[in-house]
């Protein structure tokens, strides 16, 4: 089911730039209140941090960052203290080496990588047979989201899913970041990535893992890279397994995945999002009757903020995600009873 909604951005944040700018770089949150990060061994023998907020016992969500973001991240941690509020507790996955710490194999995180998110559902799942539990991610992690989802079909206990600006399609999403305004964004977001490589391979030699620091030496010098196609050719596709980036976009791209969800399913999608263009967004036959694709006009990405007064910032998201997943945890108790 594709959906209009009915979101209006801020009359002083009309511009798609402006709605993807202001939340990363003005919005202030303050930690959320019992905050509490777990280190989990992975079964390659790495690790992966994620941070736990609210109280034994009460529904779980599972939270998915975007590329260079973390737990930190402030749609995140906005997410977490409105949840809280609800009576939902959150489980918030950081992404290998984006947690404040590289990790320790070469291995890093991208938009087709879902074994960590099953590994994280799994782990909660044998810890808490019956406990609600639904998944949310954005960007990157919406990607990655909508991936698992597919690929599980109907084997995940979930009341819901979310997913936020998604690149859908990541060829299409890679050549727009190559365009306009919307190279600023690939530029900033490659120097993250590229200090992120440095910092790994500074930490795999301190810790004498010549093996995995090997495998990124023989990346060669990254300092060129100036576009998605590149650093996904050289170093996603080479670390993980993939032909070239050819193959890598073509079999992480979550749009081929969203006729298989069987998890009741938001999408939320701005048109005028500035990581990608109306080309990524699926027509109705593609959707399975469990996901609803929700378009708005407006929004930017991972944006989508509205207010009638300048820099007293609503956050829109954070009004219809709990709409949807106070909708679906209701209809999932009443079956239960």
């Amino acid at each position: 089911m594709i959906i209009h909604s009915s979101f209006k951005p801020a009359w002083w944040l009309k511009n798609a730039h402006l709605q993807t700018i202001f939340p990363a770089y003005f919005r202030t949150t303050k930690p959320p209140r019992a905050l509490r990060r777990e280190r989990l061994t992975t079964p390659d023998n790495d690790f992966l941090d994620i941070d736990h907020c609210g109280e034994t016992g009460q529904p779980i969500v599972i939270l998915l960052h975007g590329l260079t973001g973390s737990s930190e991240s402030g749609y995140i941690k906005g997410l977490q203290h409105t949840l809280a509020k609800m009576g939902l507790r959150t489980v918030a996955l950081n992404f290998r080496g984006c947690s404040g710490e590289s990790n320790r194999l070469a291995r890093c995180y991208h938009s087709g990588e879902t074994e960590d998110i099953h590994f994280l559902y799994r782990t909660l799942r044998e810890r808490e047979p019956e406990t609600p539990m639904a998944a949310i991610g954005f960007s990157l992690g919406g990607n990655v989201l909508l991936k698992w989802l597919g690929e599980q079909s109907d084997r995940l206990s979930l009341f819901a899913a979310i997913a936020v600006s998604v690149p859908l399609v990541l060829s299409v999403c890679a050549s727009k970041l190559d365009r306009g305004f919307s190279k600023i964004y690939r530029g900033n977001l490659l120097s993250e990535l590229k200090q992120y490589v440095r910092l790994k391979l500074q930490h795999l030699e301190t810790l004498g893992i010549e093996a995995e620091a090997e495998k990124i030496r023989q990346l060669g010098n990254l300092a060129e890279i100036d576009s998605f196609w590149q650093y996904d050719d050289i170093v996603v596709a080479r670390l993980h397994g993939y032909r070239d980036v050819h193959d890598y976009y073509q079999r992480s791209s979550s749009r081929q995945f969203l006729k298989s969800i069987a998890v009741p399913t938001l999408v939320i999608q701005a048109a005028d999002d500035p990581f990608m263009t109306l080309e990524v967004l699926p027509e109705a036959h593609e959707l399975s009757p469990s996901v609803h694709l929700e378009i708005a006009q407006n929004g930017g990405h991972v944006g989508f903020v509205t207010g009638a007064y300048p820099f007293r910032p609503r956050y829109w998201l954070e009004q219809r995600i709990p709409e949807f997943l106070a909708l679906h945890l209701d209809k999932n108790l009443a079956e239960r009873a």
